[in-house]
């Protein structure tokens, strides 16, 4: 049997844990880091500031595509502004000249600012592979009070440390309790 696989033979997911409060999930998800562990996760019922450095966290990509998103929308909309007024439709004003980028000005902010959020918006839903119409943790009652006044790590059988007697007496160690294997 191989070492993802629970004692019915069916396919592990991970195994969950659950922790008292904010400072012990917290603790909890440093000596998780601090293990070397790759694939897990803290579910809490709200925000715990500093918990991304806790795991290890690295930064964001969405700034960087919202940022990309913005220059496409700027450059963009003064490109396509130059183009009509400027080159592919001229009407000469009293010696003014055809193309000016202070009159161009609202319209490239505006679609700047649409296509950035736009980048935020897909952005965030592709890099955390949303939606996700599914998930194994939901098929457990416990997990299901993390919404309300719990807190959880689960740390997954794709992790390249998992072992579930080994991971289980880890979170164990580290003060978690109502230990649960989470099949797929």
């Amino acid at each position: 049997m191989s070492k993802e696989t629970h004692q019915h033979g069916s396919a592990n997911w991970g195994i969950m844990a659950e922790f008292d409060d904010v400072p012990a999930v917290y603790h909890a998800a440093e000596k998780c880091r601090d293990a070397g562990f790759r694939k897990w996760d803290v579910f809490a019922p709200f925000p715990i500031h500093g918990i991304d450095e806790a795991m290890g966290l690295k930064t964001s990509h969405v700034p960087k595509v919202v940022a990309m998103m913005a220059m496409i929308g700027i450059s963009g909309a003064l490109l396509l502004q130059w183009w009509t007024i400027g080159v592919d439709y001229q009407i000469p004003n009293g010696g003014k000249p055809l193309f000016a980028w202070e009159a161009a000005l609202p319209i490239t902010f505006e679609l700047g600012v649409l296509l950035s959020a736009f980048g935020a918006l897909f952005g965030m839903l592709i890099l955390n592979t949303l939606p996700m119409h599914f998930h194994p943790l939901l098929k457990k009652e416990r997990f299901l009070r993390v919404s309300d006044d719990r807190f959880c790590i689960a740390i997954e059988a794709k992790d390249p440390k998992f072992d579930i007697d080994g991971t289980r007496s880890f979170l164990e160690s580290i003060g978690g309790r109502n230990i649960d294997v989470v099949e797929a």
